[in-house]
């Protein structure tokens, strides 16, 4: 058990420093003992790279987690029951000695029917293809030498649904191929591989990583130029008063980002819905695109939003003077990376055949899912 809990931090610090794996700390990770009855798994709102020996994860009992996928009467549930009584499960199934509320991933459930190492994590590269319409298929022709071709699952709305749809994809290629999937391209939502050993999990993460970043376009360097500090205080101004007067507002500003800023098609690009279940809540959606001359109406831009059902934006990209987020000093890095990382992969999902967003039906269920626990979390830092 020591040794399975050692190599969960391994593979969980080693993919969680990068960002661009993870968008925002997120993704998951997994061990099963290897007499096939347990299985570690990073805990609910825990970064990858903050797991430790004494922190981040619980054990299970497999035995339990797959009985929630078997017990026809859960998937009948209505979803907010439905959700309550998986997670109620999930905690049943824990065996160890970590005290608190600390919860298991609520994608455990995917775990637990692949191999022994299983690492679910949001790549920026894979995203691209993700939430292209033609993402599918480029994936298909890049990974077309495969002996055994990668799982493509549609999307389902994450959680019990997804594990569910996982459950039966699996099983249908389980009867082709003999073996279960090592690595599955999960739409609008990431990658999970899945591996015997924590080194081949690893090394199955960049080589799928590097084949997929060989068809993207990167940024194009972009000289930062000094911005007057005036510019900046006026649209902190103007953002702190459309979104509340207590609000906290940050600014950047790269070369990424001023790479982003010079594009022609900026306001088209930034015009799509939300791409991703992260960038719904941790973002709100994409940023808001601001001419200099727009700032007095952001206010009014955030109330068109609302009138149409979606959430108010809480990152503005303002003309010629860079990126501002609202929020607090724990959410706003997190807030960076998702839409950085969304710059990258609108540009990119454009080249395959256009981008694709989350429906409203969609979004509804990922923003009512576990947004208070999350926006909780976030404020109690």
């Amino acid at each position: 058990m020591e040794k399975n809990l050692s190599e969960l931090v391994k593979i969980s610090r080693t993919v969680g420093k990068n960002s661009l794996l993870t968008q925002g700390g997120g993704g998951n990770t997994s061990v099963k003992s290897d007499d096939g009855k347990f299985m570690y798994i990073k805990a609910s709102g825990t970064a990858l790279k903050d797991m430790s020996s004494k922190k981040g994860w619980r054990r299970l009992r497999l035995e339990k987690v797959l009985e929630i996928m078997k017990d026809k009467s859960t998937a009948k549930l209505d979803i907010s029951a439905r959700e309550i009584e998986v997670v109620r499960r999930l905690r049943l199934a824990c065996d160890d000695n970590v005290k608190g509320q600390v919860r298991p991933s609520v994608e455990s459930h995917l775990h637990a029917m692949l191999d022994k190492f299983v690492i679910h994590l949001h790549p920026a590269a894979v995203l691209s293809y993700g939430c292209a319409k033609n993402g599918r298929q480029e994936l298909e022709k890049l990974f077309k030498d495969e002996k055994f071709p990668p799982l493509w699952v549609g999307y389902a709305d994450p959680g019990f649904m997804l594990a569910m749809k996982i459950t039966k994809l699996v099983g249908g290629y389980q009867r082709k191929f003999k073996v279960k999937p090592a690595i599955l391209f999960l739409e609008k939502h990431g990658l999970l591989i899945s591996a015997k050993s924590a080194s081949a999990a690893l090394r199955s993460i960049q080589r799928v990583i590097k084949k997929c970043d060989s068809k993207l376009v990167n940024f194009k360097s972009a000289k930062v130029k000094r911005v007057n500090q005036k510019d900046i205080n006026r649209a902190k101004i103007a953002i702190r008063k459309a979104t509340g007067q207590k609000a906290l507002v940050h600014y950047f500003f790269d070369s990424d980002i001023a790479a982003f800023l010079r594009r022609g098609d900026v306001r088209e690009l930034l015009s799509f819905g939300a791409l991703t279940p992260d960038e719904l809540l941790y973002a709100n959606g994409p940023a808001m695109r601001v001419g200099k001359n727009e700032l007095e109406k952001i206010e009014e831009k955030l109330c068109r939003q609302v009138e149409k059902g979606i959430k108010g934006a809480v990152a503005f990209l303002v003309e010629d003077t860079g990126l501002f987020i609202v929020g607090t000093k724990q959410m706003a890095p997190a807030v960076l990376e998702i839409v950085r990382n969304s710059f990258f992969i609108r540009i990119n999902a454009v080249r395959l055949g256009g981008i694709s967003v989350l429906s409203k039906k969609q979004q509804e269920f990922v923003y009512n899912w576990e947004a208070d626990a999350f926006r909780k979390k976030i404020a109690e830092g």
